[in-house]
């Protein structure tokens, strides 16, 4: 017996007539699982860098420095992986089941070629990554370590990110949330193995987050190319070859997404470079800070999944008017969500950061920039609602220009100074700022409504 979900999946796809009720129903049932999904990845997050700063400021220090480009080469996956998730978004909307079975395929071939070519990338800067970022000697091993470990899972990672998105393209969001918070059960276990049994410190946090990737990723495919009733691709026999309409309409949703992603991580980067000269402390508070932070933003990344897929399935069944008040509705329950969020992390970030390390300087001067960063956290759900509402209408060239300019005219440029003279607090004020500039102007993109036809499409 089909569910309500599927039934009103169904009436988007069938033309059908949805009530103001069913649209915001509709939202709420495909955000919960995701948003579930996203808190266990923040979950793993807390507990790597709870066991990490357990091992003192310099172990927790190392993975911060080069958290950066993994978020880069991360980056790069992800945009990769959405334009065929968008794709099958497309399809699936227009009824074309065999069509998306076909994006699929192509989609496995492509992704995990490009995936392997960033995995051996990654190992081979490995050992000079931490020294070309400014890191001190007394977290240079560490940090080769991290970096190269997680580069050579990065395949297992990428593939496991395609697999959760195109399942999430069908309104599948249960198998991606469940299997999600299977991981962190994973990374609990695999961590403990080799973080304290075997004693291997932050080389075993990579090793714990590698392995449960793995796990994770063959439970994902499987799940996606042998059980989904839409996508299975036991239904009928076709070929993985690559061809040039598919690979040609990704190319033109993920090459946005990619150049952002360069432009953006690339930003992030030259945030370590400003935060690496004002010491040890200053880098663990601003990585066990982030990794706090994501307790708040993570479930408008989990919305803004919803609001891909429903975006995504209105568009390919050819109702613009439908996509529009979902995105609209998804962009308002994640600015509600995250602004009850950031009172509690404004409350309590003392406590959040004692979560994570043990150190007192790092906890103090944590908390005062989690507290800074409280305010920004309404314009940044905005942001990261409206974008993703734009990615599933396949929109991806302005906001990706959009985020470039927010980040590296309103941030990056004032941080420079800003921590010269306020040192980490500083920094963190520019990010605040940003933030709620970037969520003004998305919300200014979604109200002129030209994201519903765009160009590359």
């Amino acid at each position: 017996m089909a569910s309500s979900k599927d039934i009103l999946l169904g009436r988007i796809r069938s033309g059908e007539g949805l009530s103001f009720g069913q649209q915001l129903q509709l939202c709420l049932t495909l955000s919960y699982p995701a948003i579930l999904a996203q808190l266990s990845s923040v979950m793993m997050q807390y507990i790597d860098a709870s066991m990490v700063g357990h091992l003192g400021p310099v172990a927790g220090a190392s993975i911060g420095l080069v958290s950066t480009c993994l978020w880069l080469f991360g980056g790069f996956g992800m945009a990769v992986t959405s334009g065929f998730s968008v794709q099958v978004a497309h399809l699936v909307g227009a009824n074309d089941f065999s069509g998306a079975r076909s994006v699929l395929r192509q989609a496995l071939v492509c992704v995990l070629g490009f995936s392997l070519f960033l995995g051996v990338v990654g190992m081979g800067i490995a050992p000079f990554l931490p020294h070309w970022l400014g890191g001190g000697e007394d977290i240079t091993p560490d940090a080769t370590s991290y970096f190269f470990i997680m580069t050579l899972f990065m395949p297992a990672m990428i593939m496991d990110w395609t697999c959760a998105a195109i399942l999430q393209a069908s309104g599948n969001m249960k198998v991606p949330s469940i299997l999600s918070i299977g991981m962190c059960v994973l990374d609990v276990v695999f961590n403990y193995l080799f973080i304290y049994l075997l004693d291997m410190g932050v080389t075993g946090a990579a090793l714990g987050s590698g392995l449960a990737e793995v796990v994770t990723g063959l439970a994902m495919f499987y799940f996606l190319a042998a059980r989904s009733p839409e996508l299975n691709l036991r239904q009928e026999k076709g070929s993985f070859r690559p061809t040039r309409k598919v690979v040609g309409k990704a190319l033109g949703i993920s090459g946005p997404m990619a150049l952002q992603n360069l432009l953006m991580r690339g930003a992030h980067i030259a945030s370590t470079v400003i935060v690496a000269p004002l010491g040890t402390i200053s880098i663990a508070a601003n990585t066990f800070a982030i990794t706090a932070e994501s307790f708040c933003y993570m479930p408008g990344y989990g919305i803004a999944d919803a609001s891909t897929t429903l975006v995504g399935q209105s568009i390919g069944a050819g109702r613009k008017p439908l996509a529009q008040r979902f995105a609209w509705i998804t962009t308002g329950l994640a600015m509600g969500i995250m602004g009850l969020l950031a009172i509690l992390m404004y409350l309590f970030a003392p406590q959040m950061m004692g979560l994570l390390t043990p150190d007192a300087d790092v906890i103090g001067l944590g908390a005062r920039v989690l507290r800074i960063e409280a305010f920004a956290e309404v314009g940044y759900a905005a942001s990261i609602v409206a974008y993703g509402a734009c990615v599933g209408a396949g929109d991806t060239r302005i906001p990706s220009l959009m985020n470039f300019g927010s980040m590296w005219i309103v941030r990056i440029i004032p941080a420079i100074f800003l921590a010269r003279m306020y040192g980490l607090a500083g920094f963190w004020m520019c990010m605040a700022v940003e933030l709620n500039f970037r969520g003004v102007i998305f919300l200014i993109r979604l109200a002129r409504g030209k994201w519903l036809s765009p160009k590359t499409r």
